[in-house]
């Protein structure tokens, strides 16, 4: 299900076939883009038991965590821990917009006290490289993971299990694909194609165009994917965040 424009500090969350999810038992609580004007900022907030990632879109900021002040520039991203007060803020003259995500965190899992600073990465600091699986027409940067890895850039979220962005060629595709027991999220962030969207492991490949500034969700099991155009330099760049689905989940 396409969602579009992205300009919402909360986006309502549904299911590939267009209904809108009522089970927010599910980890993904918040997917939307914030902006901040010249000078603003936004409360102070601190969740028990869900992460966060900020994304810096455009602008620079500051993220305030804790009791520490941090500079946020385009394409800087940071995970925000369970338990941590955190905002944002605009110091400059020039807007500020900031991809906020948020995961909820199970009771069955344990989760530790908060990262005493803030870690803070930017997007050009990642490596492009292949995964394992994918085709060579699609290149990966790998963000934000689990806390029990050690491949991403920060290492350190519970139920949140791959934060990516994804550069694809001309004619390039991630190949269809499904992850049985996790949900996932896709932002065009340039360039256009066409976003794959099933059923499930049976059903029938979907496929529906795309560009810059869509959003989709995909539920666990969905047939998930995206086919650039096979263009001269058509390329298209898709920022992804998976989140785990634990088979039992706590009824919170």
């Amino acid at each position: 299900m396409r969602i579009s424009p992205l300009r919402l500090a909360t986006i309502e969350l549904f299911s590939a076939r267009g209904t809108q999810r009522t089970d927010l038992s599910k980890p993904s609580t918040r997917f939307g883009e914030v902006s901040l004007d010249r000078k603003g900022d936004c409360r102070t907030v601190s969740y028990e038991r869900q992460e966060e990632i900020y994304f810096v879109v455009e602008g620079t900021g500051v993220l305030h965590y804790q009791d520490q002040a941090q500079a946020l520039r385009k394409h800087d991203f940071t995970y925000l821990p369970p338990g941590a007060k955190h905002s944002i803020s605009n110091d400059s003259d020039q807007p500020l917009r900031v991809l906020v995500m948020g995961f909820k965190i199970p009771a069955s899992i344990s989760i530790g006290a908060p990262m005493a600073h803030a870690k803070v990465a930017n997007l050009a600091e990642s490596k492009e490289e292949t995964v394992s699986g994918h085709p060579k027409s699609v290149l990966y940067k790998l963000l934000i993971g689990l806390h029990t890895g050690k491949r991403d850039l920060i290492d350190e979220a519970y139920v949140m299990d791959s934060f990516f962005w994804m550069d694809f060629a001309p004619g390039g595709t991630n190949w269809p694909h499904h992850h049985a027991a996790a949900e996932e999220i896709y932002l065009v962030m340039d360039g256009q194609g066409e976003i794959v969207a099933g059923s499930g492991e049976n059903g029938v490949e979907g496929r529906y165009a795309a560009t810059a500034g869509d959003a989709y969700y995909f539920r666990p099991n969905c047939t998930v994917g995206f086919y650039n155009q096979d263009k001269p330099d058509a390329k298209a760049y898709i920022l992804a965040v998976r989140t785990r689905v634990p088979v039992h989940e706590d009824d919170e």
